[in-house]
């Protein structure tokens, strides 16, 4: 049985390539386990990538693509960061948070 715990650089590059032209790049959680340095490469080489980007509008979400890009210093280059990755991608499909519901309602 056979594992995929990073992905290498053929799709690091592919990811790039697609990325390179994008107004909006939404990113929730790694490329593989990054938890382990041996498996954090591609989300590190991403996370780098999205530092770059210029003209895009970048958001990431989740605990594991926080830490990535902070432990790579590039969180000040990111358009928003978000520890709450499941809440992220609930509210882009349009559901109410309950927070911000219980705001709402004031």
């Amino acid at each position: 049985m056979y594992m995929a715990l990073d992905i290498g650089p053929k799709s690091v590059a592919e990811f790039k390539d697609v990325l390179k032209d994008a107004k909006l790049v939404v990113w929730n959680g790694p490329m593989g386990v990054f938890e382990m340095p041996n498996y954090a490469e591609g989300t590190l080489e991403i996370g780098k990538f999205l530092g770059t980007l210029s003209n895009a509008t970048t958001i990431v979400g989740g605990g594991d693509s926080t830490a990535a890009v902070q432990q790579l210093g590039v969180g000040d280059q990111l358009t928003h960061i978000s520890t709450g990755g499941g809440a992220s991608l609930e509210y882009l499909e349009g559901k109410t948070l309950p927070g911000i519901a219980a705001i709402s309602d004031k």
